[in-house]
């Protein structure tokens, strides 16, 4: 996934400028700040930040309308979690992701346009993306994983379990262990331009299905998850929503430029296995 911004990052300050904004990124960026900020102060940056040190510039806060539009807010103490986690790394970040669910009140929360990539729209696009493409040559795991998401995929019964509505909550709408940031005592949380309404299976399954996490292994996603209360209707959710967003970076890594890959070799066999190991679950 290619870069949808530059960041500049200053002492106290950081400035987002969007590449892309399209589906209203920045508009999602700074309603996302806002509203964390009022309800759940502490765990995201602050929007806006004045600018002392500069008497002949405005107090920072967002040019929504510029080309690019961009987005000021508060820097953040911590480093992005990477590598293996720690156990207090995964309760940390288990913290973090069920308070920027629970964050924001119910009336306010159902007003909020979903979350982009709702599940509906990511079955759709890779139905077209496995109707179009040919069965992949090479490694035979990588073939036999395409034979089995194409037969997945065509399953009509996916439509009623992704557009099936559940609790609603504040989605982030990216799972990149690089958007939580980790100070040795807890997470808070950076980048919220595809956030939106959502509910909790999807919301999980984007952390733990993140390509970023398996690249390096780096999360127990069964310790993770189980510190989640699920109802039964939520896990049987959260098997399908898995499958659903392994599926979709198993199309990512087999549509990289092989001149320019974004990821280490043999990791399309590995989102394979993966696959297959979840289809099989």
């Amino acid at each position: 996934m290619a870069n949808t911004h530059a960041v500049e990052v200053g002492s106290a300050a950081v400035v987002k400028r969007f590449r892309r904004w399209d589906q209203g990124e920045h508009r999602r960026e700074w309603r996302a700040l806002t509203l964390l900020a009022e309800h759940a102060p502490g765990l995201a940056p602050v929007p806006g930040f004045p600018q002392p040190t500069d008497p002949d510039r405005p107090p920072g806060r967002a040019d929504l309308e510029a080309d690019p539009p961009s987005v000021t807010m508060t820097r953040l103490e911590g480093v992005p979690l990477a590598g293996r986690l720690t156990d207090a790394q995964v309760g940390g970040l288990a913290e973090a992701v069920a308070a920027v669910q629970e964050a924001i009140p119910g009336p306010v929360l159902r007003a909020l346009p979903f979350r982009l990539l709702h599940p509906l729209v990511a079955l759709r696009r890779l139905r077209a993306w496995c109707a179009r493409r040919p069965s992949p040559d090479g490694d035979p795991l990588v073939v036999r994983a395409f034979g089995a998401v194409t037969d997945w995929v065509g399953r009509p019964r996916l439509d009623d379990v992704f557009s099936a509505e559940f609790t609603p909550v504040f989605g982030l709408g990216d799972g990149n262990l690089a958007n939580y940031l980790w100070d040795g005592a807890r997470v808070r949380i950076v980048d919220f331009e595809y956030s939106g309404l959502s509910d909790r299976a999807y919301e999980l399954a984007e952390v733990v299905e993140h390509i970023s996490v398996w690249v390096d292994d780096g999360l127990d996603a069964p310790a993770f998850l189980s510190r989640f209360e699920l109802t039964p209707a939520e896990t049987a959710r959260l098997r399908e929503c898995r499958r659903l967003l392994a599926l979709y970076w198993f199309r990512s890594v087999l549509s990289e430029d092989p001149e320019r890959p974004r990821n280490p070799p043999g990791t399309a066999a590995r989102q394979a296995g993966r696959l297959l190991a979840l289809l099989g679950a």
